[in-house]
This record gives structure tokens, sequence and C-alpha cells, in this order.
């Protein structure tokens, strides 16, 4: 069985893959249809799947309120109509708080992304069975023995990370680490791949587990949960 992470960066996307012999490698891709030939079993990424119209999601809110003080690490307010608002912050915004409150820069950068995934689960070249939403601060908190972990910024603060990903068998990960530059990709962009990776590995092995949340489907049939 082989499992898939994946995380945004500038260039496109990272990938952490566990192939079925237990060996690890990482790829820099530059469109999400290009998963398609690391033929994975199951992948985790960390990006909204499943838009409500209006409100937020029920499982974005789960995922706060697990996280404690590290409850910004989740961005709010992911809706579908903010699809077509992507290239006007000022527009996305403003629209987002008729709706309630106006979006973040963060969440507003990462919709080109979003509509990226919507757009491929929507064609039905992936099912929402074997391609699930994650988020990396879950999956390292768990890791973690449900303790908090510091931000993220620095390269010391980023140790913790790279120490939890090394311990679940990525015994490369400071090869890879190194390989980065001029990739695109960011260290923090390849630990949270990693992470969704582990995550993934472990839904394959049935000891995944789905955050607990209100069940929610939008209006596209796209089930809103989070995988961790």
């Amino acid at each position: 069985m082989t499992a898939l992470g994946r995380d945004g960066c500038k260039s496109g996307w990272v990938a952490a893959r566990i192939a079925a012999t237990g060996r690890r490698h990482f790829h820099i891709l530059r469109h999400i249809v290009d998963v398609a030939p690391l033929a994975a079993d199951m992948t985790m990424i960390d990006i909204p799947i499943g838009l409500p119209d209006t409100g937020y999601r029920a499982c974005e809110r789960a995922a706060r309120e697990v996280l404690g003080r590290a409850r910004s690490r989740v961005f709010l307010g992911a809706r579908r109509p903010l699809l077509d608002l992507r290239d006007d912050y000022d527009r996305a915004n403003a629209w987002a708080k008729t709706d309630g409150k106006g979006i973040s820069q963060q969440l507003f950068f990462i919709l080109p992304k979003i509509a990226e995934v919507d757009a491929l689960l929507l064609s039905a070249a992936v099912r929402q069975d074997v391609f699930r939403e994650s988020h990396p601060e879950l999956i390292f908190q768990r890791l973690n023995g449900g303790h908090f972990l510091p931000n993220k910024k620095t390269a010391d603060e980023r140790t913790q990370r790279r120490n939890l990903v090394a311990s679940q068998g990525f015994d490369d990960i400071d090869h890879w680490l190194g390989q980065l530059s001029g990739t695109g990709a960011k260290a923090d962009d390849l630990l949270d791949a990693c992470a969704c990776a582990i995550a993934a590995l472990d839904a394959l092995t049935a000891t995944g587990r789905k955050l607990a949340s209100a069940e929610e489907v939008d209006s596209r049939g796209l089930r809103m949960e989070m995988w961790f």
C-alpha cells in the first residue's frame, strides 16, 4: 500500500510518498493533477475539501478546539463563492464580511490551490475516500502525545517537527531538506507533506483518525471532514 502526503508550496505542490516497500521519496509537482503518476492508495492533503456556500465548516471549528492555544493555525472561512473572487483580496474580503467575518490574507493566498483541488475532486478524477483533507498541526500534535508544539517560523522551532517526522521512518529527512534550494518549497512545506503522508499511511492501516465534528456535505456532494 502506498501513502502520499501533499502540501502547497510557491512552485506548486510538495509530495512525500511512502511506498509499499516502506521506502520514502519526495517530489515537487507543479499541478495537483500530477499526483496521478504517483499511484497512491491513500492521499492526505493540507487543503480544504468540501466548501459551504455560507458560514464556517464544523471540522475547522473542531480542529481549532483540539489545537487549543495553537488554534489560529487553522484558517477559518473557506467558502465556495470565494473561489470566484480569488484574484482580488479586497472584493473577497468584502464579500466574506457580508457572510460574517472577513478572511485572512493567509486564506486568500491559498484560494487558487483550494480551487485546484476542488476541480480535481469534482471531475471525478479521484475519489474522496482515497483523497482526503488533513491538517499537519493536528498530526504533529498527535505525534507529540497530544501536547502543544511551538510555531515553525525559525529553524529551532522546526526541529521538533523534524524529529517527529524522523521518528516515523523518514530517515533521509535532513538530506531532503538540503535539496530544497531553488525548488520553490520551504522546509515547513516538506515537513507538513511528510506529516500528511504519515496520516495517509495510518489511514491505510486502520489507525487513522477522523476529527470528531458534525457531518457536513457541500452543495457539490463533497464531505467536509478532516483526518489526522
